[in-house]
């Protein structure tokens, strides 16, 4: 956190937050609605987090003990051993931030292809609705297919109890489509929040 709050952000990394942003709020998670990578194996050429400053330390006192029990040679050795010497522990964020985790992906670790390449080929032909307006016939029918019962606890509503919830979250990708449209109510609604309770 204190590193986040003293670091000046350069020209090159204000901008890639602004298109990392943009591209984060209109993309779609299709690996949570269709349960697998649509990027195969290219996940894995795709960086990991990176890491954090207690991780980073740790890394630096086991090649200080490699070193020290001669564990390296050669070519290795200097590499290892200008690693220490330039090492800054303050150059590592204390935590990583809540938004970077939740683009990573839950099976392999890495960050998610997605929001790099964000490629038409992870979409069917129809655009997807990402704003919070729901059209009122798809209000209609997901009433009627979840027959006035809250989907969340299972009561049954009357007409001004009902809600609608994201099964999976606008923020995190989701959209205004019906088959992601559930009924539920207002305390229901709250206490899910921006979680998904499914994954």
């Amino acid at each position: 956190m204190e590193y986040a709050e003293k670091h000046e952000p350069s020209v090159e990394e204000i901008k890639f937050r602004k298109e990392w942003e943009k591209r984060t709020k209109h993309v779609c998670k299709p690996c949570w609605e269709l349960k697998y990578c649509p990027y195969g194996p290219l996940v894995e050429d795709f960086p990991l987090l990176g890491p954090t400053r207690k991780d980073a330390i740790e890394h630096d006192e086991f090649l200080k003990t490699q070193l020290r029990n001669g564990a390296y040679t050669g070519w290795r050795k200097q590499e290892f051993e200008e690693e220490v010497r330039n090492f800054d522990p303050d150059e590592y964020p204390e935590e990583h931030k809540r938004e970077d985790i939740e683009k990573s992906c839950t099976i392999f670790g890495h960050m998610c292809p997605i929001f790099f390449v964000n490629e038409p080929f992870t979409e069917t032909t129809e655009s997807r609705r990402i704003s919070r307006y729901i059209p009122r016939v798809v209000m209609l029918r997901v009433v009627r297919r979840d027959n006035y019962t809250r989907q969340i606890c299972g009561k049954h509503l009357l007409d001004n109890e009902i809600e609608f919830d994201h099964k999976i979250p606008l923020s995190k990708g989701g959209s205004t489509e019906e088959s992601n449209i559930r009924v539920t109510c207002l305390d229901c609604n709250r206490e899910k929040s921006s979680k998904i309770p499914e994954i």
